[in-house]
């Protein structure tokens, strides 16, 4: 008798529990300040969306940050002292496994001459890479301006050629190719193969309600004064943030690989390579004596010697070549340098933050109507975009004008003249009246970072921490590119 009452007692427990659960589980999420419930019309609507962590959008990795030692890790043989060791933190973001290849940039070609070759051809020409960087006045290099992006061949190998400006409109592409997919993936859109000039899809047109698209399934409205049909929003965490070139900091800081050389907040090892030791050879026993990276071992030895191709690459090689780093980049060290978004300073590691540092801000907000709409996209189908005014910046503390590229080294207040009283129109210099642009240096506005070495240079520019520059608007042989991606949310991949 006694063990039918306990078996009742437990079943009737069982059964309590369960409704109790049911019931805890109609109860919608409320609002822990207002208790008014989230995702209910009744109430108005307001919608909370279920959201674990942010989706990592093709060819990314996820680069956990930290704070690192950036700047120089061996001796400055050029000395430059261009690149003095400072400490600094970067946010965890995502980074190209590899360089962009030639086949990326033959899909990107596709799609431009497909959507804008008819009506705007010159869209098309100014995405051309310059074939010509191969052509050198004492070397028979005319095969590889003829072939190097187009056959086969060598679709594989990183894409040369590009300019700085040419690398971030490939960013801006892939940014609303890949958001493109996913609204389709998620059944909100159905492939629109017909998009033709301005009538392509584009992230920023299509949050600002400028393009409906072929649309499959729209999401529902919980606005009571709505049609019941909605796009997507940014706050749906659907949408990825944009492709991007890499900040300088975030580029070192991923190339290093210093995850791999980390114990409970302290760092073993530091590294002079994207690798341990001070080595250019493995010593894997299958490879042993090998090159882990492709570069120019000496004075005209770009590949070894016939039976033991050392590097196993006469100029570029593919992009998975070699041995990744610690967090599973490919060619951080050799095949190609690299854009970055900075502009060059010899003396940004003094002047920069040490939180994300970067130069190279110009502070930018949509174009709107008189009476506060954004305007019309422009004829290519893209949002417009205006620098944000002096006027609209008086009463901020953090900034005062949308250029902040010459900030404290080469603006006004850094500058040095004869007679301070001569106060320059509008109060602003340029980088040239401080650098004596083409007549003493280089440097301007467009002189932009790139780094890592190629299959040019020697071991010397392996290292992560050596920096170079060249004008936006030039290309070279050496020169490709990675796109990067902000994290938001937990710098840590599955939340805290």
């Amino acid at each position: 008798m006694n063990n039918m009452k306990r078996k009742f007692n437990i079943l009737y427990s069982f059964a309590a529990g369960l409704i109790l659960l049911s019931l805890s589980s109609c109860n919608k999420e409320a609002s822990t300040t207002t208790g008014w419930e989230y995702n209910n019309s009744k109430n108005g609507g307001f919608e909370v969306v279920d959201f674990i962590e942010q989706q990592t959008g093709p060819g990314l990795v996820l680069i956990e940050g930290g704070t690192f030692v950036m700047g120089n890790t061996q001796d400055n043989v050029n000395y430059d002292w261009n690149n003095v060791p400072r400490r600094v933190t970067v946010s965890s973001f995502y980074m190209d496994e590899t360089e962009v290849r030639n086949l990326d940039y033959l899909e990107y070609l596709y799609w431009t001459r497909r959507v804008y070759g008819t009506d705007y051809p010159e869209v098309y020409r100014k995405a051309l890479p310059d074939s010509l960087v191969w052509r050198d006045r004492l070397a028979f290099n005319e095969p590889l301006v003829e072939l190097y992006l187009r056959h086969p061949a060598y679709r594989n190998y990183p894409v040369v050629g590009i300019n700085w400006k040419q690398a971030n409109n490939y960013c801006a592409w892939r940014t609303d190719r890949v958001n493109e997919m996913i609204l389709v993936e998620q059944g909100i859109l159905d492939w629109d193969p017909d998009q033709l000039n301005e009538n392509n899809f584009n992230t920023d047109a299509y949050l600002a309600g400028q393009y409906e698209g072929l649309v499959n399934k729209p999401l529902q409205d919980l606005n009571p004064s709505g049609t019941g049909e909605r796009k997507v929003r940014m706050e749906d965490g659907i949408l990825l943030p944009r492709y991007r070139l890499p900040t300088e900091a975030e580029w070192e800081f991923a190339s290093l690989g210093l995850i791999g050389n980390t114990q409970f907040e302290r760092i073993v090892e530091r590294r002079n390579y994207p690798w341990n030791g001070n080595y250019t050879r493995t010593n894997d026993d299958k490879f042993y004596g090998n090159f882990v990276a492709n570069f120019m071992r000496g004075r005209g030895d770009y590949m070894g010697v016939a039976g033991n191709l050392n590097d196993g690459a006469d100029a570029t090689a593919p992009v998975t070549s070699y041995w990744p780093n610690d967090y599973g980049l490919y060619n951080m060290a050799g095949n190609v340098s690299e854009w970055v978004m900075d502009v060059y300073r010899p003396l940004t590691h003094e002047d920069m933050t040490d939180f994300r540092p970067f130069r190279g801000n110009e502070y930018k907000t949509q174009q709107r109507d008189t009476e506060g709409y954004i305007a019309e996209k422009d004829s290519l189908g893209h949002i417009i975009w205006r620098d944000v005014t002096v006027e609209e910046s008086t009463t901020r503390r953090n900034y005062r004008k949308s250029d902040n590229i010459n900030y404290l080294d080469g603006d006004f207040a850094s500058t040095i003249q004869k007679d301070w009283t001569e106060v320059p129109e509008g109060n602003k210099t340029t980088s040239s009246q401080m650098y004596d642009y083409s007549m003493t240096s280089m440097i301007n506005d467009n002189a932009r970072v790139y780094k890592g070495a190629s299959w040019k240079d020697r071991a010397y520019y392996l290292s992560p921490g050596t920096r170079r520059f060249l004008d936006e608007n030039q290309s070279t042989d050496f020169i490709g590119f990675r796109c990067a991606m902000v994290r938001v949310g937990s710098p840590v991949a599955g939340g805290n």
